[in-house]
């Protein structure tokens, strides 16, 4: 354990020893502004005119009205994001010629792999973490649910989990960080997209397909409901994601 904790800590540091970790915290507290404003204006305004025309305060959810919206276009900014932050993990490891060194270390692959894992996951921690503030002004100025919001919040980290699990793999694959942080978002796009490909097939088709999307498992996260077997598909999309970098790690050693 303390090699893997050791590797994250360096991975971790290594994203603050350039502008990129900062860059990547800017631009999604920016864009999570933005939509925050955006969503909240038009709930003030939606609210107020319910209040107006003879609907009362309970028939507002700050909850499934704003803080649902928000959540789900939180997850595209990660969409987006999270290719940045994983698109050198491996790559630039190839580039500098560092691969070799940290392969023939006496250091596992498991470690290895569930180290870098661990770094971009703390790094993407810290971006939920810098939202939080939005949030919290929710609770001086209204009274939204705390639970609801915890949950919507681990959903965001469960699928981020699952896109840097993907990221890890594709970055596995070149030496070119473009090229990976590319083909990584390209692949997260078509799984995003999955459910809507469902509609042109048969019933079956529709439901296999629609489990598969990674984007079908967030939406009770995003208001508030905790199901596990949504739980249990984010952590089996990642650990089989951990597996195939394992067996591409695993066969760079082998080619080295």
């Amino acid at each position: 354990m303390n090699n893997i904790f050791a590797i994250a800590d360096k991975e971790l540091r290594s994203y603050f020893s350039s502008p990129t970790a900062y860059v990547i915290i800017g631009l999604f507290a920016v864009l999570f502004g933005f939509f925050y404003t955006a969503i909240l204006d038009f709930f003030v305004k939606q609210s107020m005119q319910l209040q107006q025309f003879q609907m009362g305060p309970s028939s507002v959810n700050i909850n499934l009205q704003l803080i649902r919206p928000l959540l789900s276009n939180a997850s595209v900014v990660a969409l987006f994001v999270l290719p940045m932050i994983t698109m050198r993990t491996y790559s630039e490891e190839k580039r500098s010629g560092t691969i070799e060194l940290l392969l023939t270390s006496p250091i596992t692959d498991l470690e290895i792999i569930l180290g870098k894992f661990l770094g971009a996951l703390g790094l993407y921690s810290l971006m939920l973490l810098v939202t939080t503030p939005y949030i919290m002004i929710l609770f001086i100025y209204g009274e939204p649910e705390f639970s609801p919001i915890l949950v919507g919040y681990l959903g965001l980290l469960l699928m981020g989990g699952s896109f840097i699990s993907i990221g890890l793999l594709i970055s596995s694959f070149t030496k070119n960080q473009i090229v990976a942080g590319m083909i990584t978002f390209a692949t997260l796009l078509l799984l995003w997209v999955l459910n809507w490909l469902s509609s042109f097939g048969g019933p079956t088709t529709q439901a296999v397909v629609s489990y598969l999307s990674i984007t079908q498992h967030f939406d009770d996260f995003a208001i508030g409901v905790l199901d596990t077997k949504h739980v249990i598909y984010y952590l089996s999309f990642i650990t089989f994601g951990l597996f195939l970098t394992a067996k591409s790690v695993d066969s760079e050693r082998w080619r080295g």
